[in-house]
């Protein structure tokens, strides 16, 4: 498992834009597939965003397609979420997460995860 620890969340107008980072410790952040989800008060947490290992696909709920974009940086482990065009109903804590190559199930399910951030909270005011 590795460690991971968010950042880059705070408060934003609608309109707006943040980019959210998750730092991941150890040296194998390379072989994980990393996710976005996030939680609103009351609510389920929900898939966001997912990366595969090497980049080279990724995956957006509907909800946040064409505003959000997931990249990373393996040199850096680290993880990022570009979030444009911000609204209301954004408004969350946004969890990263990591999952093992070899894991079993739809990287947009957040069963297949097994380690989790603490979390950082986006504020979108109207």
């Amino acid at each position: 498992q590795v460690q991971l620890v968010e950042s880059g969340g705070g408060l934003v107008q609608a309109g707006g834009s943040l980019r959210l980072s998750c730092a991941a410790s150890g040296r194998t952040f390379g072989y994980y597939h990393m996710g976005w989800f996030r939680q609103a008060p009351g609510k389920e947490r929900e898939f966001v965003a997912t990366i595969t290992w090497n980049g080279g696909s990724t995956y957006y709920a509907d909800s946040v397609k064409g505003r959000f974009s997931i990249s990373r940086d393996n040199a850096k482990n680290t993880v990022y979420l570009q979030m444009n065009s911000l609204s209301p109903e954004d408004t969350a804590v946004y969890y990263c997460a990591s999952a093992p190559l070899g894991h079993s199930g739809s990287l947009l399910h957040r069963t297949v995860y097994d380690s989790w951030g603490q979390g950082t909270q986006v504020t979108v005011s109207s």
